[in-house]
């Protein structure tokens, strides 16, 4: 006999995965529910793996704009934007640019910054539960240029002004800080509260922690809901099954917002495509995380292997690997890292991932309105697997009870016409 669950969470990424666990903790019969239950599909699996509380700026940030249009015009460019007949994404484009100023920015940084130091205090504590790696050496910020380091060299003020450790390097510093790889740059920015991980390992442990906890992970896609009165009573599936709980979270990525619009509830989201390569047996092995300012290039020792990630492809879609970006990312890393070449990359698979990027560059976690069993999570960006233990939290507290945080509410967009 089949145990109806407590609990649905539909989706298995890294948000999903981190609140099933959660969830299972707070004594939740929790089954997990994916379009494809091994993760290798989203962007969860074999992103670049980083914890960041440096990460305070949302992507909807004064400059982006200018910058992302300059962008365009280079078809290698960190950046880009898949122009069509899609009336979501120009409305999206609207609302980005809405919030692309600095006060948006101003009042975002606290928050994030609040989130993301809870999250990596989690961190600490799911690595000792689940057995994964976590590895707390900070993060480097790269510059080529005197306008990036000046750039970063304000930021870093900004980050000591939040109570962030924040150090400005010179070549010698960097050298210091990992000296078993060779830099060109001309200095950096290190984020010591920074960290990384391996995703792939992380996932693994939150399945077995899931399972341990008597939860359930399985494979279908949801398509619709069943309602009566202020509640969801069971999840439909293109599968024909009729998947009832007493409660449900809503984690499924950049699939989050067609279902939300079966709940009645408007959720602006576009696809933000990024790319990555794993060297299996890189020339040299750095001990910390990197990022390149000017490529916008994440670089994170994973075990022996090395993972070079990049790209934000607004309106990117599956299946669809663009050569010119690819050369972009290989061209960026390796003119920072110079005992790397090109050919290093030859015969490795690029693996491409969509991101889920709300228009104010803050993710949707709260209650669905006039639904009383209902919780979204999602539109993290680039910050699903930094954000993924807090907005876990979040989850479990909001399904017992607790009020919405209004600069995250996913009703803050309106709802559907």
């Amino acid at each position: 006999m089949t145990v109806q669950p407590s609990h649905l969470v539909i989706g298995g990424g890294v948000i999903g995965l981190c609140t099933a666990y959660f969830l299972g903790k707070a004594g939740q019969r929790v089954t997990v529910i994916d379009r494809d239950p091994s993760g290798d599909t989203g962007c969860s699996q074999r992103n670049a793996g980083m914890v960041v509380p440096s990460h305070f700026t949302p992507l909807a940030a004064p400059g982006v704009v200018g910058q992302g249009l300059k962008w365009m015009l280079d078809r290698r460019s960190p950046f880009a934007l898949r122009p069509g007949l899609n009336r979501s994404l120009w409305s999206w484009c609207w609302q980005f640019y809405r919030h692309a100023n600095r006060r948006h920015a101003l009042n975002s940084r606290e928050l994030l910054r609040d989130l993301s130091l809870e999250s990596r205090t989690l961190f600490e504590e799911l690595a000792e539960e689940l057995g994964f790696t976590f590895v707390r050496r900070g993060l480097l910020m790269l510059c080529e240029s005197a306008a990036g380091l000046h750039e970063e060299t304000e930021v870093a003020a900004e980050a000591r002004s939040l109570g962030l450790e924040a150090e400005v390097c010179a070549p010698e510093r960097l050298r210091e800080l990992d000296p078993e790889v060779d830099l060109r740059v001309l200095g950096g920015v290190w984020f010591p509260r920074d960290a990384h991980l391996d995703p792939t390992a992380f996932l693994d442990a939150l399945r077995r922690g899931i399972l341990r906890q008597g939860g359930n992970i399985r494979s279908g896609k949801v398509m619709d809901f069943r309602k009566s009165g202020d509640s969801v009573v069971c999840a439909l599936t293109a599968e024909g099954e009729e998947l009832s709980a007493e409660r449900f979270t809503l984690a499924a990525g950049i699939w989050s917002a067609p279902l939300a619009r079966r709940l009645g509830l408007n959720l602006p989201m576009q696809a933000g495509k990024g790319y990555s390569f794993t060297l299996p047996q890189p020339t040299q092995q750095p001990e910390l995380c990197y990022l390149l300012k000017e490529g916008r290039v994440a670089i994170t020792p994973m075990g022996d292997k090395l993972r070079v990630a990049g790209t934000m492809e607004i309106g990117g879609s599956e299946g669809v690997i663009n050569r010119r970006r690819l050369e972009g990312i290989i061209t960026s890393f390796c003119r920072c890292f110079p005992a790397f070449k090109p050919g290093d990359f030859t015969g490795l698979e690029p693996w491409s991932g969509l991101r889920p990027c709300s228009p104010d560059g803050l993710p949707y976690i709260g209650r669905v309105r006039n639904l009383s069993n209902v919780v979204i999570a999602g539109g993290h960006a680039m910050l699903g697997l930094s954000l993924a233990p807090v907005t876990a939290r979040l989850v479990v507290g909001l399904h017992a009870g607790a009020a919405n945080v209004p600069r995250l509410d996913p009703a803050r967009f309106g709802k559907t016409g």
